[in-house]
């Protein structure tokens, strides 16, 4: 499955636009990665428990998104779009991470 987030593939004309595909993914920080995040990595004093966890949920998501479209028949999704949000409040420290595009064949 081709993904890109621009609006057609150069040298691939679109023969059929199938609709609009999303996917979700969701990450909840626990007290021990709450912890553990302010232990940063000595290299680029980045948090890579959250990044690692971060990753997992955008490939749920996509993973997700290729699925839908593969069912509407599509070998394409243009447009693809990703959104970090955090929930927050009853849902204490967890992030959703969505994607969406258009399903195509071409």
């Amino acid at each position: 499955m081709i993904m890109v987030t621009t609006p057609d593939i150069e040298g691939s004309p679109v023969k059929n636009y199938l609709g609009i595909v999303n996917g979700e993914g969701l990450i909840g920080a626990n007290v021990y990665k709450d912890i553990f995040s302010g232990v940063r990595d000595v290299v680029g004093g980045r948090t890579s428990t959250y990044e690692k966890e971060l990753k997992k949920a955008r490939e749920m998501a996509m993973n997700s998104m290729e699925e839908k479209a593969q069912a509407l028949g599509a070998n394409a999704i243009l447009n693809v779009r990703i959104k970090y949000s955090n929930l927050g409040g009853t849902m204490g420290n967890t992030i959703l991470v969505s994607v969406n595009g258009t399903a195509v064949l071409i």
